[in-house]
């Protein structure tokens, strides 16, 4: 193992991977099923004829810069192990800390507005993968998530995970444009938290992305138009109404669109407007509560 996971390093590292190391780890425990940990636990041990293969042709295209994750078809997320295909924007480290802020508010309640009557209603908007989503579902059996898309073949992956997570019955799944495609029984009673991770990209910087990014991760998960905000403008002018009382909007943003994100959500249609950093100190995820 340790001369199988220094070759794949070294193929790695040429090949420009940041964190070669960790990948061929990654890789060599994927093509033997098993875990990092345990890829030491018997580091003797050979390859099969099978799995060689298998690895030699993971190192050849993650040398061609194809993501690890689309190569093993998994992602973990906090302590989730999903599925993920090209349909679907690869859960990234940043948006675990949005989940973990969106799972201390329900566990706490809302701050205002009178106390929450019933089980919380929670809304995943553009859900992707079902990351947060089934991340809200499996730490709250309480509440009850939906999730919402665009893209059909994304809500495919999403309730894939779902059942092999076994929380089919605690999440639902709607296909559409915005918040008018949700049904109208769900629109009846609205929600006590909405969550998002839109696309934030601006169109002009996708070009420049990492291969990985640019090239393998669905441009309708990162191409947030000209200047990167069209999906929180949208947001603002039609969530709040989406939200029952006490209830707030938290979501992921790009680097530098604070300032402009504390605009768009300002007085007299929001207010609480806070922002919280990344694991790197930059300005991540906000939170904002509706205006009376």
């Amino acid at each position: 193992m340790r001369e199988t996971v220094a070759r794949l390093e070294e193929r790695l590292a040429v090949a420009g991977i940041s964190h070669p190391r960790v990948e061929a780890e990654w890789l060599v425990a994927a093509a033997l099923e098993c875990s990092r940990p345990a890829l030491w636990l018997d580091s003797g041990r050979r390859l099969t004829p099978v799995q060689a293969e298998r690895l030699e042709r993971w190192g050849r295209q993650r040398g061609e810069r194809i993501p690890l994750q689309h190569l093993t078809g998994r992602a973990p997320f906090l302590d989730l192990d999903l599925r993920v295909t090209p349909a679907v924007l690869i859960p990234r480290p940043e948006t675990e800390l949005l989940a973990l802020r969106a799972s201390e508010w329900l566990a706490k309640g809302p701050a205002t507005g009178p106390t929450r009557v019933g089980a919380p209603r929670v809304l995943d908007f553009a859900t992707g993968s079902g990351c947060l989503a089934l991340a809200l579902a499996g730490r709250h059996p309480e509440a009850r998530v939906y999730a919402l898309d665009l893209s059909r073949a994304a809500l495919d992956v999403a309730r894939r995970n779902a059942s092999e997570l076994g929380l089919s019955e605690r999440v639902s799944f709607h296909e559409g444009d915005g918040f008018n495609a949700l049904p109208r029984e769900v629109a009846h009673h609205g929600f006590d938290l909405i969550v998002t991770n839109p696309p934030y990209i601006p169109t002009g910087e996708i070009a420049g992305l990492e291969p990985e990014v640019r090239d393998h991760d669905p441009r309708l998960a990162l191409d947030g138009g000209a200047d990167g905000l069209v999906f929180y403008r949208r947001l603002a002018s039609e969530a709040g109404r989406w939200l029952r009382a006490g209830g707030y909007l938290m979501a992921e943003f790009g680097d530098g669109q604070g300032a402009d994100l504390r605009r768009i959500f300002g007085p007299p249609g929001w207010v609480h407007f806070e922002l919280h950093a990344d694991l790197t100190g930059r300005e991540r995820f906000f939170e904002v509560a509706p205006g009376t």
